[in-house]
């Protein structure tokens, strides 16, 4: 007879949840994030502070930016864990879409568990329920649906016994990794069910490593032997299949030169010699100018996205074919490309072998040189010390002052472009960076993330003023935690990069910056005061040499670090980039607008000739 226990809801899924291990031992949920409310503070609540030992409780300030502490947690340890976040039923549960959103576009695990209605509908509508006069099922939870990997709604207490097994399988499946949503009905977070024992079992969750199919290897290895001019991008999955060093030895072995996306950086040292940097519109020269002349693109770990690809104007080479190497099926087959559905690692070692001595003329001589010459002075110290520091030249002070520890993030806004292109990463991992949806408000609580998955590691967070004031809460958390970490806000006064992008298309600089908004007093906003308020350690900085000062302290502080530096909001990298599709009005009264649609349509006729 199978023996049982009786639990709530809520106490059955903490005590699955404590149950599933890592390879390594470990609890695959390190804990959880909550902001208790109606929904979820009488049945999880109860549940969760039994359980702290285990499974600590953590309290965020907003329910989107603990979830992406969450999440960032997560794509630091290349998704071998992961956490939990929990919310009421109502806005509290919408605040965690946006973050889901983040989690799916990323490929990256957390478990979402909002509350919900009551599924008896006893009391109906409860407080915060969203009403839909023609769907009687429908709640705010709904929205979750395309955005999340797996979703599920709890409405029977022994609905568990299939959805957290599923839920697992998703977050830890190398293929279809990304959020899991149990939206929780509140009532049934308090019904106690008689559950087996055995189903809280401890179980271990291994990641599989899929193995190519050989027809599909065969394929890919003839079309390497046959390419004169191959390239590499690098994408995310090669951090997240651990294959950094199986994508050097690869590259070595066949000559093969190597790009990264804003995910894959990191993948090989910025100084190896095949490693020819950042790739597409925030890319620079040496793999902007290969991959416009390849002829053979091999992708690993990437979803072959439009900054990588230059909207699909960047491999222009008439001949040019696309292959690539992904866990995904999906992502393995876009753009027609030649597949190979397997994991990084195994993949490029079994290609490797399919290879066997076959070398490629990599022909990237002076490229690499030619780029440091052009770019290296835009990130030294201004001469003139009266002038605004430009964001390239506040990279190269923390470029100065960073460490073989340290792992630089960013998600949103002018920084992304620059650092991609000039950051200088000499370890895996040492980058950071949530480009997939480019989420501003993303930075404080995924570098306090990232610090909780390497307490070790010596986080430095780049930030504008425009997303800081976004999302800045978090702040506060870490210092209450004590979790130490640097924060640099360069303070443009606006919305710089998408000013750029705006006078770039023929557009007059217009509710971007602040001098161009309407507002009837001007903005003096004290960010340094405002962090301090909230428990950190800051100060302002009026030049490069105290900046560099002000980061020689950071060891020594205790908690969040900001430093607040304002800087010039026009000048970008000039070198490198591609071009990126950004609709044109068809038609204006502003002769520049005319002449950049003139400009749009053209580089549309010459991408659809490719």
């Amino acid at each position: 007879m199978t023996k049982t226990i009786k639990l709530t809801a809520a106490q059955a899924l903490v005590k699955y949840i404590t149950a599933q291990r890592t390879e390594s031992g470990e609890p695959f949920i390190a804990g959880c994030w909550a902001i208790f409310g109606h929904g979820n503070v009488a049945g999880l609540g109860e549940a969760l502070y039994h359980v702290q030992d285990d499974l600590p409780t953590y309290r965020g300030h907003n329910e989107q930016t603990m979830a992406h502490a969450a999440i960032a947690y997560s794509k630091q340890l290349g998704r071998k864990r992961a956490m939990m976040v929990t919310s009421s039923i109502g806005p509290g549960a919408t605040n965690m879409v946006t973050a889901a959103a983040l989690a799916h576009v990323n490929r990256l695990p957390v478990l979402i568990v909002p509350g919900d209605v009551f599924a008896t509908r006893g009391p109906d509508p409860v407080l915060q329920q969203i009403e839909d006069i023609s769907d009687g099922t429908i709640t705010a939870n709904d929205a979750f649906k395309p955005v999340s990997r797996y979703f599920d709604r709890i409405t029977r207490p022994e609905h568990l016994l299939t959805a957290l097994p599923r839920a697992f399988r998703v977050m830890t499946d190398p293929a279809e990794c990304g959020p899991v949503t149990l939206a929780f009905c509140q009532d049934v977070q308090s019904q106690a069910y008689d559950y087996p024992e055995h189903f809280f079992a401890p179980k271990v969750w291994t990641a599989r490593r899929i193995r190519p199919d050989l027809d599909e290897l065969a394929a890919m290895a003839d079309a390497l032997k046959s390419a004169k001019r191959p390239v590499i991008v690098a994408g995310g999955g090669v951090h997240y299949s651990g294959a950094t060093e199986a994508l050097r030895a690869f590259a070595e072995a066949h000559n093969v030169p190597v790009t990264e996306t804003q995910a894959g950086k990191s993948a090989l040292p910025w100084d190896h010699p095949l490693n020819l940097g950042p790739v597409g519109v925030t890319g620079g020269a040496p793999a902007n100018t290969v991959c416009a002349e390849a002829d053979l693109v091999l992708g690993v770990g990437t979803r072959f996205q439009d900054f990588t690809t230059g909207s699909w104007g960047l491999f222009s080479n008439p001949v040019r074919k696309i292959a690539c190497l992904n866990v995904a099926p999906y992502d393995a087959a876009k753009h027609g490309a030649i597949p190979l559905v397997a994991d990084a690692k195994v993949g490029l070692h079994e290609l490797s072998e399919a290879l066997g001595r076959h070398k490629c003329s990599a022909g990237v001589e002076g490229l690499k040189s030619d780029w440091f010459d052009n770019v290296d002075p835009l990130t030294d110290a201004p001469s003139d010390g009266n002038a605004l520091p430009t964001d390239m030249q506040v990279v190269g002070a923390v470029q100065r002052a960073s460490t073989e520890d340290t792992v630089v993030m960013c998600a949103a806004g002018t920084m992304p472009g620059e650092l991609h292109k000039l950051w200088k990463s000499s370890r895996p991992m040492s980058y950071h960076m949530e480009y997939g949806f480019s989420c501003m408000g993303y930075e404080i609580a995924g570098a306090l993330g990232i610090k909780m998955a390497q307490p070790e590691r010596d986080v430095i967070c780049f930030t504008g003023d425009g997303t800081y004031m976004m999302a800045n809460s978090e702040m506060a958390t870490a210092a209450m935690m004590g979790v130490s970490f640097t924060v640099v806000i360069t303070d443009n006064r606006g919305f710089g990069c998408i000013n750029r992008l705006q006078m770039g298309t023929g557009g007059a600089e217009f509710n971007n910056l602040l001098d161009h908004s309407v507002h009837s007093q001007p903005s003096q906003i004290d960010f340094a005061a405002h962090a301090a308020s909230m428990g950190a350690k800051s100060l302002k900085v009026s030049s490069i040499a105290e900046l560099e000062s002000a980061l020689s302290e950071r060891a020594s502080v205790k908690g969040p670090y900001v430093i607040v530096i304002d800087t010039d909001p026009y000048p970008s990298t000039p070198h490198g980039g591609t071009w990126w599709e950004v609709a044109v009005p068809e038609v204006s009264e502003r002769q520049s607008v005319n002449e950049k649609r003139a400009a749009y349509e053209q580089a549309l006729k010459e991408r659809t000739l490719r």
